[in-house]
């Protein structure tokens, strides 16, 4: 656990700036245990979302990733070059599209997941068990803040 004590927050202690400044660092972390996997961090909240619900509308993933629907289709055709998903018309919307994981991305799972337990684990080894709850519970109020 680290020393909280030797560390301290920046641009006096703007919550956004340190939050970004928090999030780029994590992104180093993840992608360092991702890039092995031959995947963008992007790519492997898609693959982890869709092993969640697979054949999910791209919109529906794009929310459930944290991107703009307009700017997912070329995250999306990186995926489908991979052979990692696959797009098919839904039958019930010509207009609108699900994602489906193909049985390549579908083997990738365990190994994605591993991943995931793995910086995971870093994560909350640098944090009190106590500290680690509270995080928790700002995450999720972050997550569903009104944009208003």
């Amino acid at each position: 656990m680290s020393d909280t004590k030797n560390q301290s927050l920046r641009f006096a202690g703007s919550i956004w700036c340190n939050l970004d400044i928090a999030l780029r660092n994590l992104d180093q972390v993840y992608g360092q245990v991702i890039e092995p996997l031959g995947l963008t961090v992007i790519e492997w909240y898609i693959l982890r979302s869709l092993y969640e619900q697979d054949g999910q509308h791209a919109s529906e993933l794009a929310r459930a990733v944290g991107r703009a629907a307009t700017s997912f289709t070329p995250i999306l055709d990186k995926l489908q070059n991979k052979d990692m998903i696959e797009r098919r018309p839904d039958a019930s919307d010509r207009r609108a599209v699900r994602i489906y994981l193909t049985k390549k991305g579908n083997s990738h799972r365990d190994q994605v997941m591993a991943s995931a337990e793995q910086v995971d684990a870093r994560i909350r080894k640098s944090v009190s068990s106590g500290d680690f709850k509270g995080f928790q519970s700002v995450l999720a109020n972050l997550q569903s803040m009104p944009t208003e």
